[in-house]
């Protein structure tokens, strides 16, 4: 059994004063090969509490609806900032435009941005869009319009408060924005954790895991699959439900 706890291994570089033996036979030596199995973090996600926090603290249309899109879609920041104009089908039927995906929604795409933002996978896919995401995005047409009178910027989110005036919102841009978030809410806002909640509302709302998946645009289904591990709170409501007699929902 001990020397299961322990394997042969040929050290190759040794201390300063070792003593390898005249033929390097004290080289080889046992070294431990059990280690603990960390247990993997559950990916950071807002409560609703949280969330409704974090809208809160949006001053203007523009700042709620990136933190709309991003809750709402589970979209990447670069994914969010290279959206262009003609990505957003918010329509009931789209088909006016070519497009057979049935109702509201919007397509993310792998192009070069003149933001630099970038869309991770190279497989396009389209989202739905939810009731708030066409609230708040109408909300911000309605911005950009007033303080844009002629603008041919194509992309979604551009610069309405500091120059220059209707250029691409860059990812430093996105981080300040977050940066303040964060000093309010005083607690972590991050663009990516928006994107783990939705994640886990989803697969916590009974969403078939291969949909979460397609949603997300992951290409392996392992990396959705860490939403299912449970979470403290999970653990403690099961003991507690069944303690109580109750059925676990």
């Amino acid at each position: 059994m001990a020397e299961r706890l322990s394997e042969p291994r040929w050290l190759r570089y040794t201390p300063p004063g070792f003593d390898a033996g005249e033929s390097g036979q004290f080289r080889m030596v046992r070294a431990r090969s059990l280690r603990a199995r960390a247990e993997t973090p559950f990916p950071e996600a807002l409560t609703p509490e949280q969330s409704g926090a974090v809208l809160a603290g949006c001053r203007r249309p523009r700042e709620r609806f990136l933190v709309v899109l991003l809750h709402d879609t589970g979209l990447r920041i670069g994914e969010a900032l290279g959206l262009r104009r003609e990505d957003m089908h918010l329509l009931p039927d789209s088909r006016s435009l070519g497009c057979t995906v049935v109702g509201p929604h919007l397509h993310v795409r792998h192009r070069a941005n003149p933001n630099g933002a970038l869309a991770k996978s190279r497989f396009p896919r389209s989202v739905p869009a939810s009731d708030a995401v066409l609230g708040a995005y109408a909300d911000y047409q309605a911005e950009r319009d007033e303080v844009l009178d002629d603008n041919d910027c194509d992309l979604v989110l551009v610069n309405l408060y500091h120059e220059p005036l209707g250029a691409a919102m860059t990812y430093r841009a996105a981080k300040g924005f977050f940066d303040r978030l964060a000093r309010g809410c005083g607690f972590a806002v991050r663009p990516h954790m928006l994107r783990h909640t939705a994640a886990t509302n989803w697969v916590r709302a009974g969403v078939d895991l291969d949909v979460v998946q397609k949603l997300l645009g992951h290409a392996s289904l392992a990396s959705t699959t860490v939403y299912l591990h449970a979470r403290d709170e999970d653990r403690r409501r099961a003991v507690e439900v069944v303690a109580a007699g109750e059925r676990w929902r």
